[in-house]
């Protein structure tokens, strides 16, 4: 049970990772069902890589509708069932019969503030640790050490928390020289643009910088929903630099990579992330990341080694960072072959063999 699925509009690392795993979970044999949120033209059931997508309610109406699914359809069904916790539970716990464990990329305490609006972020933010304590005697899976330590802060035993790596779909470069990179510095910002991901700090942050590096370039990838994104896009219109800064909207997988690839920075600047998936995307095409000191991402980017972040989560702080890889070509060849030989490890069927080890055990 979790309240996206890949298809949704609103989709990210986590679903990539959940149905990476569920396709694998049916390659092998075993029976899945999603049940998620359903969306505008989504359909209403969908086969998909060998498992079932069962979309009911929405966005906020989902847990009810799933609880009511299972009552009078999957009763009884299933060996186990996954409660993945993205923002609220589905609270199996208290209703479902069968073994039930939780699956969180990462907790949203601070987001509440981000992408909600009074009173639900007030709401979400001072029940989120009273749910957590309520299901404190459930087993875990993690997708990073930051979301462990979250869970234990709320009295989770670490007995019970299990931590699986991160994998990528994106095939690592073959060589570091396969795709040459913009003839300009260029950075690179690229995602869903919303509230919690700060994309506004990136612009301030690259306007800073360019007093330093003259001919840096900034490209803005994603796609826009509410007024946080149309807000960036005027920001964008009205910056002293908006004849360097080009906004592409969404684009497919190949443009995606390709920018990647040629750009020389990636940076992200998100409230918080279960674990960054975009960055070990983007350092598998040879570019490494200029991040925020926050939960995820200082467990994707390791710091003076594979990318480098910020002492300050500021534009400011941001801008130093952006300059300091930029400046010394040396220490910028380093980074980037250490990110490129570190995005190997991160394989989905190192994923997948980790989660089914963790719920055979």
């Amino acid at each position: 049970m979790t309240w996206k699925d890949l298809k949704h509009p609103q989709a990210g690392g986590a679903e990539l990772i959940n149905e990476e795993i569920a396709k694998r979970l049916a390659r092998d044999g075993h029976e899945v069902i999603l049940l998620v949120a359903s969306f505008p033209d989504g359909e209403a059931e969908e086969i998909r890589d060998g498992y079932k997508v069962i979309r009911l309610g929405n966005r906020y109406t989902v847990y009810w509708h799933a609880y009511r699914y299972y009552k009078k359809r999957l009763k009884g069904w299933a060996d186990l069932v996954v409660d993945e916790m993205n923002t609220i539970p589905f609270f199996c716990k208290y209703y479902v019969q069968e073994k039930n464990i939780l699956f969180a990329h990462q907790l949203c305490r601070e987001i509440w503030f981000y992408q909600m609006r009074l009173p639900l972020n007030f709401i979400g933010y001072i029940l989120e640790p009273i749910y957590l304590w309520l299901l404190r005697d459930r087993y875990v899976i993690v997708v990073s050490e930051s979301t462990k330590q979250d869970f234990l802060r709320y009295g989770f035993s670490a007995e019970r928390i299990s931590l699986i790596p991160e994998g990528v779909t994106m095939k690592p470069m073959e060589n570091l020289d396969e795709m040459g990179k913009y003839p300009q510095p260029t950075v690179l910002s690229l995602g869903a643009i919303r509230a919690m991901k700060r994309t506004l700090d990136q612009i301030h942050a690259f306007e800073i910088a360019k007093k330093d590096i003259p001919d840096l370039q900034l490209k803005i990838v994603g796609s826009v929903s509410d007024s946080y994104g149309k807000k960036v896009l005027r920001r964008m219109v009205s910056s002293d630099y908006a004849k360097d800064i080009e906004y592409l909207d969404f684009v497919d997988e190949a443009k995606k990579i390709e920018l990647m690839q040629k750009s020389h920075l990636i940076l992200v600047t998100s409230v918080k992330e279960g674990w960054g998936l975009i960055v070990t995307e983007a350092n598998s095409q040879g570019t490494p990341a200029v991040v925020y000191d926050v939960d995820g991402l200082r467990d994707s980017v390791k710091d003076r080694e594979t990318g480098l972040i910020s002492k300050e989560n500021t534009p400011m702080g941001l801008s130093v960072v952006i300059t300091a890889a930029l400046h010394d070509s040396r220490e910028y060849a380093r980074l980037r072959e250490n990110a490129w030989l570190w995005s190997k490890s991160f394989q989905l069927e190192k994923t997948y063999q980790s989660f089914y080890d963790t719920i055979e055990k």
